[in-house]
């Protein structure tokens, strides 16, 4: 089976403009993500609506491709990149461009879910530590997931679910085991065709999470399961945190 890594990067962003082209030690954030990501497959392009992303990307010798400006979400961008980028993959994962630290297990695991000839849509969750706090874990930014007996996702919520009835919420995450959303994707090119071309969903459009519109058009959405915990970065404080992380990483390393 053949798997591609597709990186959306926009230059546009409230909080933090230019943040693929944020520099993290030296490096371009999104040089970064890319580097990562081909720790674990042979394929990964970026792609991009902006010229100045393309110019770098291309700079340092990765693949990028332009996109439209005009896409909703990264899901679209990936579709528009996969057929003009013009190489055969079956599957294709979806990778944050602004996580210059993801993991090569992350995605690894991601392509272990294809296994099964059966999935189609993939994503990643943790446990959340039962030694927890129900302050974090109540956290909206950090979307919960239920899963059923063979690891497909129930139901995304940026609420606690499932709710304790009769436990005092303090013991929310020493009384059950909690997963949350790591936001990586990868999908069968042709279930990646299928869900750009549905409507937003009421679910989707409650709690602002796009895999509840797969799941409410009947889709399965496989999780596996990650040890790590990614570092993303959405405003210029994060990256600080971020360029003081890797000094601390090769400090120890």
């Amino acid at each position: 089976m053949k798997f591609i890594g597709i990186i959306p990067a926009r230059y546009a962003s409230t909080r933090f403009p230019g943040k693929p082209l944020a520099d993290i030690d030296g490096l371009p954030m999104i040089i970064r993500v890319v580097r990562q990501a081909l720790k674990a497959l042979d394929t990964v392009v970026v792609a991009t609506d902006d010229g100045r992303i393309y110019d770098v990307v291309r700079k340092y010798g990765y693949d990028a491709v332009m996109t439209s400006a005009a896409h909703r979400s990264g899901t679209d961008r990936c579709l528009e990149a996969y057929e003009r980028f013009e190489r055969h993959a079956d599957v294709i994962i979806n990778i944050q461009g602004d996580e210059p630290f993801i993991h090569p297990e992350q995605i690894e695991e991601l392509k272990n879910c294809y296994a099964d000839d059966t999935v189609t849509i993939a994503t990643l969750v943790r446990k959340f530590p039962q030694d927890g706090s129900y302050e974090r874990l109540s956290n909206p930014n950090t979307p919960k997931v239920v899963v059923d007996d063979e690891m497909n996702a129930l139901y995304f919520s940026r609420s606690v679910i499932p709710y304790l009835r009769g436990v005092e919420r303090d013991r929310w995450a020493a009384s059950h085991q909690y997963y949350t959303h790591v936001g990586m994707y990868a999908y069968r090119v042709e279930a990646l065709r299928a869900i750009t071309r549905l409507p937003q969903s009421s679910l989707e459009l409650a709690e602002s999470l796009e895999q509840l519109r797969w799941l409410q058009a009947g889709y399965n959405i496989k999780t596996g399961i990650t040890a790590y915990e990614t570092i993303g970065i959405d405003t210029p404080d994060d990256l600080a945190r971020a360029v003081a992380y890797l000094k601390e990483t090769y400090r120890h390393g």
